[in-house]
């Protein structure tokens, strides 16, 4: 009867990437995000373990979409109370927080439970070109299919 592998802590290697989303368009840059923070790269890739990579995104406030969505995709939050509900476009969010609309988009596509509460805490968002994780030296990942 064959057992079923599963890595040890000491063997997950956790890697730095860092991605430029200047030009990307959000969908693809979040599938990419999110199978970098799943670990799906990997050959030790195990569903309900965390074995993905720190994901760094810069120039969030440089992504694209396609078509009509900046108009009529729209946020919800609500602030609890009666008549708390917020809406706003994703025109409005990029202008007010670009980092939001990608966690956002990345949080769709991993578990909705612990695993993914722990996932979407390596995932750092910034606005603008500087980061403050030099130390860490992160590697830079060139998106398939990009034009650069």
């Amino acid at each position: 009867m064959e057992k079923t592998y599963t890595p040890k802590a000491s063997e997950i290697h956790r890697r730095w990437w860092l991605i430029d989303a200047d030009g990307q368009i959000l969908g693809r840059l979040a599938t990419t995000i999110a199978r970098l923070l799943r670990g799906k790269d990997k050959p030790e890739f195990t569903p309900f373990m965390d074995t993905g990579d720190f994901v760094i995104v810069i120039n969030a406030e440089k992504i694209k979409v396609t078509g009509r969505k900046l108009d009529e995709k729209i946020y919800f939050s609500h602030s609890g109370y009666p008549g708390g509900l917020k809406a706003r476009t994703l025109r409005e969010m990029l202008a007010k927080k670009p980092e939001e609309v990608i966690r956002h988009a990345v949080w769709g596509m991993i578990p909705k439970n612990r695993l993914g509460r722990k996932l979407i805490k390596k995932l750092k968002i910034y606005r603008g070109p500087n980061h403050p994780h030099e130390a860490q030296q992160p590697q830079p990942y060139l998106i398939v299919g990009r034009k650069n």
